[in-house]
């Protein structure tokens, strides 16, 4: 265990640590905001830098913008951009194009890159063979099963449970991996079936579920198919708990989503004690907090508290950000050794007066 690991009291005075130490100022700290500026992917660029730009502003710390091609080829020119900027460590990096191959650059200056988008299971198991500094501000691949298995083992005993497949390869892994999980903790689901996607109505397959008793029902589909669900279900006159992924988390059309209804994702609404005042900087800036904006307003504050520490200590912040807490905008947050959130991501939210909210989570 490094000494960095040691110091979660200081966490709340991230102030304290960049402006009190002697020989420090803040102007030392320069942080690569890694994403897109161009194509189709500059909304959410947009989004990531400016989430770290108002992080930045209020610790008095200093941003290199570097744009995100996305493209094969490009990690390399990326990862030489920002350690060429001088950068004590990078956010962003919304591409695997990036990282995978910049990645390697950045390992020998030893700089920190954190990924707020990236899942793939895949290259974080390749940079921690290779020693390649990644970490992941964002769920992995296996996250949001888990979660989803978590939700209805926990809220759903002893009933009657569907699992529904849209029939796409996402729909159908997704729902898989839920049914291996529950089954291994023993619950078998009362029906398993696999539905057209698409469709004007689903009256068939509500009747289905009427006739083989069921109330509760994950969704492995689109928004506007859950949407017909819900909707065919309440005109049968079905009582049916709806529960899907993040792709709920999509454009409510043409069919308005029932209230009730309940997904898993992440929270775009700032966490912790200081919610109210981070909330008010937001609505100042005239800012939304939605999609990568939070989590970049996180990872910039996260790196400012493990430069502090790291200052402190004499030690690389690679080390600092492993095992240490950090109080960010999107709540507690916690790396492993395996460079991971140590926490699951997802919460359970459901869908009321037009809005995701957080259900809140059972006390223990």
């Amino acid at each position: 265990m490094t000494q960095s690991r040691l110091l979660p009291t200081w966490l709340s005075l991230p102030l304290l640590l960049i402006s009190g130490m002697p020989g420090a100022s803040a102007a030392e700290l320069k942080l690569a905001v890694v994403a897109p500026t161009t194509g189709s992917f500059a909304v959410l660029g947009d989004q990531v830098r400016k989430g770290a730009t108002l992080a930045a502003e209020g610790l008095s710390i200093s941003l290199v913008e570097i744009d995100e091609p996305c493209t094969e080829g490009s990690g390399q020119a990326v990862a030489e951009a920002i350690t060429s900027a001088g950068a004590t460590a990078a956010v962003g990096f919304l591409c695997s194009e990036t990282l995978k191959e910049g990645l390697p650059v950045l390992a020998d200056a030893d700089l920190p890159a954190v990924t707020l988008s990236v899942r793939w299971t895949g290259l974080m198991e390749d940079a921690l063979k290779a020693g390649w500094p990644l970490f992941r501000l964002a769920p992995n691949g296996d996250q949001e099963s888990a979660k989803l298995s978590e939700v209805i083992l926990r809220d759903w005993p002893g009933e009657p449970v569907a699992l529904l497949e849209d029939g796409t390869i996402r729909g159908r892994e997704l729902t898989e991996a839920i049914r291996i999980t529950l089954e291994e903790r023993g619950l078998k689901p009362a029906f398993v079936d696999t539905f057209r996607p698409g469709q004007e109505q689903q009256l068939t397959l509500i009747r289905r579920l009427k006739t083989a008793g069921i109330t509760h029902a994950f969704v492995g589909g689109d928004r506007n198919d859950v949407s017909i669900i819900a909707r065919d279900a309440k005109a049968e006159g079905l009582s049916l708990t709806l529960l899907g992924g993040e792709a709920l988390r999509a454009a409510d059309e043409p069919v308005p989503l029932e209230d009730g209804v309940l997904a898993v994702g992440l929270v775009e609404s700032p966490q912790g004690p200081s919610a109210p005042a981070l909330m008010g900087e937001f609505e100042a800036a005239g800012v939304f907090p939605e999609a990568y904006v939070l989590p970049a307003h996180a990872a910039v504050t996260m790196l400012a508290d493990s430069w502090g520490i790291s200052s402190a200590m004499g030690t690389p912040v690679t080390d600092a950000l492993i095992g240490t807490t950090f109080e960010t905008a999107i709540g507690p947050i916690t790396f492993g050794e395996d460079h991971e959130l140590t926490e699951n991501p997802y919460r359970l939210l459901q869908w009321q007066d037009n809005a995701f909210v957080p259900v809140p989570e059972p006390s223990q």
